[in-house]
């Protein structure tokens, strides 16, 4: 299966850092395709320039500055999300990657003013995470990094398609062996991909 990993964290001693090394591995052991996207690395730039808020509704072209991202996301058949969530919301480069490269005529057409979400080349879903807080304090807030994967994201891949969030809560209070059982959840997750 052609997999694009998306991750969005900026230090590569980090946890997530480690996570999104297993998830690559795992992934590549397990015989497929991978595409890291190393969005920091890549030195995406998450900012919706204003020409292209104002053509956002146009074909985009070659020239495009996301063309390229839309290009991997399209030929993509599953889409791993590794990242962490900063103030109950996604990191600004990933926000950013959805903004620039989910757009009309790739994650979904409009038709009659109505949204048709179409990026059904994506078979499999899953998102791999870390939140400094509890799993309570984030529901408090309403949890909107999960809300947005298994409800939004969902929609928009082909229907039916298996979704997976894998989360670590409470960074804060994290230990090493908390970390080593989600490194292995997250392994074996991914070897089963």
């Amino acid at each position: 299966m052609k997999i694009l990993v998306l991750y969005a964290h900026p230090v590569e001693t980090s946890f997530n850092a480690g996570l999104h090394r297993t998830i690559v591995e795992r992934l590549t052991a397990a015989g497929h395709a991978v595409d890291d996207c190393d969005l920091y690395a890549e030195d995406f730039d998450p900012r919706l320039t204003r020409a292209e808020r104002l053509g956002y509704h146009d074909q985009r072209g070659e020239g495009d500055a996301a063309a390229g991202y839309v290009e991997r996301l399209l030929r993509a058949e599953a889409l791993v999300l590794s990242y962490p969530v900063w103030n109950f919301g996604f990191p600004a480069m990933l926000k950013g990657f959805f903004d620039r490269v989910f757009l009309p005529g790739v994650s979904f057409r409009l038709v009659d003013g109505k949204v048709q979400p179409s990026l059904h080349n994506i078979r499999k879903l899953a998102a791999v995470t870390t939140y400094g807080g509890s799993r309570f304090r984030a529901m408090l807030m309403g949890d909107p990094p999960r809300k947005l994967v298994n409800r939004m994201l969902r929609a928009t891949i082909k229907p039916g398609a298996s979704v997976s969030y894998l989360a670590h809560y409470s960074m804060n209070l994290s230990t090493d062996e908390t970390r080593r059982a989600f490194m292995a959840k997250v392994g074996a997750s991914m070897d089963a991909f």
